[in-house]
């Protein structure tokens, strides 16, 4: 597949940019307390999905004091719609375990600390950061894995190393990208069936066929 040349890197980014400079994640929150419970809840599980779980949860454990006094079985019950709610109703509680004996209740704005914390991984925090502090961060998730893939942006096997690609060719508005990527790779760029007629940088793609991701 061929890739994209640094003219063309620049014109993809600056396409997004300007088109999901003000894009925000479409979990639902409102502090970095549930934010970085609704991201870890949507790892391989939609947005919708977690949205329409996490009122309850945040209902009945409205912050790390509380989730980490919870019993296991009451938050698998409250999550149980959500791919791998076992591991990850575990995750969350241990989660908050650690934020109260760490780090007094405040959940830490680092991506290091951030990912001493069960279930968070680099993705994770990244996210977390991008979304809740602005940060020059990318995440690649699979919405971005198949984008990147698609505009000949990365060829790399994992999303890790995608990350990699992707920050050292675009260096800034990091955070937009992601944003936009996510949101473009959701509703046009999609798995299947992806609008191409209506797509935005539909000159730059070098496949639709491959990376059905």
């Amino acid at each position: 597949m061929k890739k994209a040349t640094k003219e063309e890197i620049l014109e993809i980014q600056q396409l997004f940019v300007k088109k999901y400079a003000d894009a925000v994640t479409e979990l639902i929150y409102k502090n970095v307390y549930e934010l970085v419970v609704a991201v870890a809840l949507s790892a391989q599980c939609t947005d919708k999905r977690v949205n329409l779980l996490t009122p309850e949860l945040f209902k009945k454990y409205p912050t790390p004091h509380e989730l980490a006094h919870a019993k296991l079985e009451d938050v698998q019950i409250l999550i149980n719609s959500c791919s791998f709610f076992n591991t990850k109703a575990k995750n969350i509680i241990a989660m908050a375990q650690r934020v109260l004996e760490v780090y007094n209740g405040e959940i830490p704005l680092n991506a290091k600390e951030l990912m001493t914390l069960a279930g968070v991984g680099q993705k994770t925090a990244n996210v977390v950061l991008i979304e809740y502090t602005g940060a020059n961060l990318m995440a690649v998730d699979t919405h971005v894995f198949r984008v990147s893939h698609r505009l000949g942006l990365s060829d790399d096997s994992t999303a890790i190393k995608t990350e990699a690609t992707l920050v050292k060719k675009f260096k800034n508005n990091l955070h937009a990208l992601h944003q936009g990527m996510v949101l473009f790779g959701r509703y046009i760029c999609t798995a299947k069936n992806p609008k191409c007629d209506e797509c935005f940088v539909a000159q730059f793609c070098k496949t639709k066929e491959t990376f059905k991701v």
